[in-house]
């Protein structure tokens, strides 16, 4: 599924901006599997959500100029009939963080939201 590709790449940008080894945007996105632009997307959306990231042009890397976390986490679990009831799917969720996903469509077919 496209969702954890996602959440793997976070993971990855995460990883690799806290250990300062990003090399420069367009290396960085290569590593990431994604173009240049999607990095920067990406990075403005994790900036609005208050990651202090910089980028040293002398060191050709990204990084966190304060300390900072990201932690993701993902729980599989079957519904019993009154939780399939009053859940919306995870429609919300996919659409904000994922807009560019097909999983959304894929999805909405198969709940029928």
């Amino acid at each position: 599924m496209k969702i954890f590709k996602y959440l793997e790449r976070i993971e990855l940008m995460h990883k690799l901006v806290d250990h300062e080894n990003t090399g420069s945007p367009q290396e960085f996105a290569s590593r990431l599997g994604i173009s240049r632009t999607r990095l920067y997307e990406i990075m403005d959306y994790l900036k609005m959500e208050g990651a202090p990231i910089a980028y040293s042009k002398s060191c050709r890397t990204f990084y966190y100029s304060e300390p900072f976390h990201i932690s993701i986490s993902v729980e599989l679990k079957a519904l019993n009939a009154s939780e399939t009831k009053s859940t919306n799917g995870g429609k919300f969720f996919i659409s904000t963080f994922f807009p560019d996903s097909a999983a959304v469509t894929s999805y909405c077919k198969l709940t029928t939201c």
